[in-house]
């Protein structure tokens, strides 16, 4: 017989992201701006899934965010799915969605491209090549893979 428990405890209201890289856990935390805030967070990293071997996942507590916000994940996370709970259900089930475009999040790797020098927030189209994610600088056209952005 296998015992089966909860690893984590349940959220009453908020949001959970699941399925997302175990590595990429802290980087999450980052692009969604989630260091400092009040809200009761609890982190799950090298969790057991079936479908990826280790995922993470972020629980937050009475906090709800906007599509845009969210599909920044999937620079980081392109099979993040999202939960939206309320009185310990889930509402709304959703995967994230590639941006067309990255605004303020990511640092462009070209050492002479003008936001490295001025006030001006970075700014990025992005690239899909299958599991490969790139992100064109909109200044210096420099194309920079993901995981060296973040």
């Amino acid at each position: 017989m296998t015992r089966k428990e909860l690893v984590v405890s349940a959220l009453e209201n908020g949001t959970v992201l699941d399925h997302i890289p175990a590595e990429n856990v802290y980087k999450a935390l980052d692009i969604l701006d989630l260091k400092g805030i009040e809200n009761q967070i609890t982190i799950g990293i090298n969790l057991n899934s079936k479908v990826y071997g280790r995922k993470g996942i972020i629980k937050i507590a009475d906090k709800f965010f906007e599509d845009d916000e969210l599909n920044k994940l999937a620079l980081i996370a392109p099979n993040a799915t999202v939960n939206v709970i309320r009185d310990f259900k889930v509402v709304e089930k959703k995967k994230v969605e590639m941006p067309e475009e990255v605004i303020g999040i990511a640092t462009c790797r070209n050492p002479k491209c003008v936001t490295n020098h001025q006030p001006i927030k970075t700014r990025f189209k992005t690239i899909s090549d299958g599991n490969e994610i790139s992100l064109l600088c909109h200044f210096c056209e420099k194309i920079t893979k993901t995981k060296h952005v973040f």
